[in-house]
């Protein structure tokens, strides 16, 4: 039912910046956590950000400070602002409802590449 396209990812120098962009499916999403989860090779994926319905806002420590997560429900979109970027940042990342919700698939993710 629900559906999450991932877009925005590519290769970026140290300290760049990239815009992630989510679009979901199904009007569920109003009313529902929804976060930036990466996944870098070897390792398991992680949250790094998510934002309520109510537009609160929580982020790992690891990207605080130089990530920013958005939402605008008119368009059942999400948005990972980055900043600052880092080589460790490098990583697939996927949008999806946290908690996870065993309804909502992963995406493909967008790949994020961050190198000199």
């Amino acid at each position: 039912q629900v559906q999450f396209v991932e877009s925005g990812g590519g290769l970026v120098q140290p300290g760049g910046s990239l815009r992630l962009s989510c679009a979901a499916s199904g009007t569920i999403f109003r009313i529902i956590t929804m976060g930036w989860y990466r996944q870098a090779p070897g390792k398991q994926r992680e949250l790094v950000a998510a934002i309520s319905n109510g537009e609160s806002t929580n982020y790992a420590d690891s990207v605080k400070g130089r990530f920013t997560i958005s939402r605008d429900n008119a368009k059942n979109s999400v948005y990972l602002q980055m900043k600052s970027l880092k080589p460790e940042d490098t990583a697939v990342y996927y949008c999806n409802s946290v908690p996870r919700d065993l309804r909502f698939n992963w995406g493909q993710g967008t790949q994020v590449t961050v190198s000199s």
